[in-house]
C-alpha cells in the first residue's frame, strides 16, 4: 500500500500549485483522506480533510479561501489546490488516509501516510 504525494516545488507568493497524492495497492475510496504540512522545527498540522464522499471537508483557518481540497474515487487520488500561496505555507506536505469514512483532523485518525513533497514559497 502506498501514497504518492507530487506536485510540490519553488514557487514566489501569490503562485498556485496543486498537490496530487496517488494511492497503489487497494483503493481508499471509503476513506477520509487528508493533507497535513509540516515547517522545519513544528509539529505536523492538518490543512485540509475530506470525506469518502468529498461532501465533507476541513480546512485550518490558515489556508481558507485559498486550498481546495477534492478527491476522485475512480483514479484513487486526492488533490490540494493551492492558491495565493505565502511564504508561511512552506512546508513537507503529507497525503494520509483514515481508518475511517469521515472528516478527520488529529494524526492519530491517520493510519496511512505518503512521502510528503516539498512546498517552498519565496517572498
Amino acid at each position: 500500500v502506498q501514497l504518492q504525494a507530487s506536485g510540490g516545488g519553488l514557487v514566489q507568493a501569490g503562485d498556485s500549485l496543486r498537490l496530487s497524492c496517488a494511492a497503489s495497492g487497494r483503493t481508499f475510496s471509503n476513506n477520509g483522506m487528508a493533507w497535513f504540512r509540516q515547517a522545519p522545527g513544528k509539529e505536523r498540522d492538518v490543512v485540509s480533510a475530506i470525506n469518502w464522499r468529498g461532501g465533507g471537508t476541513y480546512y485550518a483557518d490558515s489556508v481558507k479561501g485559498r486550498f481546495t481540497i477534492s478527491r476522485d474515487n475512480a483514479k484513487n487520488t486526492v488533490y490540494l489546490q493551492m492558491n495565493s500561496l505565502k511564504p508561511e505555507d512552506t512546508a513537507i506536505y503529507y497525503c494520509a488516509a483514515a481508518r475511517f469514512s469521515g472528516t478527520y483532523i488529529r494524526l492519530q485518525d491517520y493510519n496511512y501516510w505518503g512521502q510528503g513533497t516539498q512546498v517552498t514559497v519565496s517572498s
